[in-house]
């Protein structure tokens, strides 16, 4: 006989575990671990220089960056000064460049508008192959920002675009976004910490 209960307790373990064993790929490998650490030094003199970072992503990503963000500007663990983190979502702004531009154009030109020397963009994005990504990271090269990617399914096209990436290994949105949001959690508090309580 089917018992509904057995199984949704079955498949909500199963994804879990999956969850987990992602995590447990990625702090397994040390390159990762270096590569973290690399970033959060790097973003951390940035915002101590005074500069700006800027965050984009579509979908789901839009709103990571969004999260991202307002934990800069806001705070995330302790009250302190607020950090120039912006994300590129503004609905007036997307939809005006969409409507005029075109859906390929709507973190490009907020990044020509804004973006100087030395700024920080990160690209959020699960397969590395949004063409809005791709024309944002070409600007933030023009431009002479440095570029960060975090991605999944083999990073796509921005992997070769970008200054430094995050490559989490997995094959589904979900899972790909979950640890991309760990991550940044991980990178906030440690950027926070060395820029005010250290």
């Amino acid at each position: 006989m089917f018992n509904a209960a057995k199984y949704k307790m079955t498949n909500i373990r199963k994804n879990l575990d999956k969850a987990e064993n992602i995590i447990k790929i990625f702090k397994e490998d040390h390159g990762n671990l270096e590569k973290l650490a690399i970033l959060i030094d790097l973003i951390t003199t940035r915002l101590s220089q005074k500069k700006r970072v800027y965050i984009c992503g579509n979908g789901g990503s839009a709103c990571d960056a969004m999260h991202f963000a307002e934990e800069f500007t806001g705070r995330f663990r302790k009250d302190r000064p607020p950090l120039p983190v912006l994300a590129l979502t503004d609905p007036a702004v997307m939809t005006c460049i969409g409507n005029d531009y075109g859906f390929d154009e709507i973190f490009a030109r907020p990044l020509q508008a804004f973006g100087e020397q030395d700024d920080i963009l990160i690209l959020l994005s699960t397969s590395g192959n949004s063409s809005n990504l791709l024309k944002a990271s070409h600007i933030a090269k023009n431009k002479k920002l440095t570029s960060i990617a975090f991605l999944g399914k083999g990073g796509g096209k921005l992997l070769k675009e970008v200054d430094h990436y995050i490559l989490i290994e997995a094959e589904t949105s979900d899972r790909i976004q979950e640890l991309h949001m760990l991550v940044l959690h991980i990178m906030i508090e440690e950027i926070e910490n060395k820029l005010f309580y250290s």
